[in-house]
């Protein structure tokens, strides 16, 4: 028969019990000092593509390649931004 699940977690009784695991409720670092908890892990704050794409590339290589861009789409056949279209 199978126990309902528990907020607290289970070791089998050979096993040694580990100095740190993952809290199954929170998902936080828990150990068997309940005075004295593990610290969260450290996380890192979300980044967009763009916050990315600035760490990469300054604004004047920005530029460059949107001009390169905007070019080779008026250059495309039925583009919108086709010139003398």
């Amino acid at each position: 028969m199978l126990q309902p699940a528990s907020d607290h977690p289970q070791f089998r009784l050979d096993a040694p019990v580990p100095e740190f695991w993952d809290c199954p409720r929170c998902g936080l670092p828990a150990g068997q000092d309940e005075a004295n908890p593990p610290a969260p892990p450290h996380a890192e704050p979300y980044k967009t593509h763009l916050a990315y794409v600035k760490e990469r590339r300054n604004d004047t290589d920005g530029a460059a390649i949107l001009a390169e861009a905007l070019e080779r789409l008026r250059q495309t056949p039925g583009s919108v931004l086709r010139r003398g279209a």
